[in-house]
């Protein structure tokens, strides 16, 4: 075998382990919610959300009151999950896409960052139950 070949398939089997590897099942059941401040534009901007199932919904409003509703998929590893989504927005915002990152400050306590294409970045702060 090449060395390269052989370090690609170990590469995707330590990803694919990661992302397939399951977890305590009340640990995914129970909703973790969170707050976000952000901006865009000059415009303070703001949402809650929550996530269960590695699936979270976040209520945004944005800037000249534009409010929406985003989907997220999250990725859960050890410490950090990293998430995308897709949301629609009122006001003419129309379709938003999102991306950013959870990452587990103390046992009950997680701190984000993420960007929102029609709210901009923002930072959010969660509670683990």
């Amino acid at each position: 075998m090449k060395p390269g070949f052989m370090v690609k398939t170990i590469l995707t089997s330590l990803g694919l382990m990661a992302v397939f590897t399951p977890l305590s099942a009340s640990a995914q059941i129970i909703p973790q919610p969170w707050v976000s401040v952000g901006s865009k534009d000059g415009d303070v901007t703001y949402s809650v959300g929550a996530r269960a199932l590695d699936i979270g919904a976040e209520l945004g409003v944005g800037p000249n009151g534009a409010t929406g509703v985003d989907v997220l998929k999250f990725l859960s590893l050890p410490y950090v999950s990293p998430y995308v989504g897709l949301g629609y927005y009122s006001d003419d915002k129309g379709v938003a896409v999102s991306g950013g990152v959870q990452l587990r400050a103390t046992q009950n306590l997680f701190v984000g960052g993420g960007y929102n294409s029609v709210r901009g970045f923002n930072g959010q702060l969660g509670i683990r139950f």
